[in-house]
């Protein structure tokens, strides 16, 4: 196997003009309200844990406001994002956040997996240069 295998995250390019994502908030945040919504959460069910995790006023109304495109310039504050994405069950937004930027999310099992497979590989590569050291040793002993 090779890494040509894989596609690598690549952050977007910074272009002007290419990064304003208004819009795409609006769609997220439209779209995990309508997941909770499935699951049988209304949005004064969701406000109202909202307002209880962080603390702060969250209501139907800011939480509707969210999800238009008509009130561009009243997207979710990223405070809110960890509250409604645990309300919800979500990791939407944080998983479009994180692709923009040329990474990707890995949650629960994902997560330990990843950090298990870069142990074993760091184990690998310090076995072999374990290897390589006791070769150099013996031809010189």
């Amino acid at each position: 196997m090779t890494i040509d295998l894989f596609e690598v995250p690549q952050p977007l390019p910074a272009l002007e003009g290419t990064h304003d994502f208004r819009t795409v908030v609006c769609g997220l945040v439209c779209e995990v309200l309508d997941q909770a919504k499935a699951a049988g959460l209304s949005r004064e069910a969701v406000a109202a844990e909202a307002a209880r995790l962080t603390g702060r006023n969250v209501s139907k109304g800011m939480l509707n406001n969210y999800t238009s495109v008509a009130h561009e310039d009243f997207n979710v504050p990223l405070w809110v994002v960890p509250a409604l994405e645990s309300v919800c069950g979500s990791h939407l937004l944080t998983q479009w956040l994180v692709g923009t930027r040329g990474g990707k999310l890995l949650v629960g099992r994902e997560a330990l997996n990843a950090e298990l497979g870069r142990l074993e590989r760091a184990r690998d590569e310090a076995a072999r240069k374990i290897k390589q050291l006791k070769n150099v040793m013996g031809e010189q002993a």
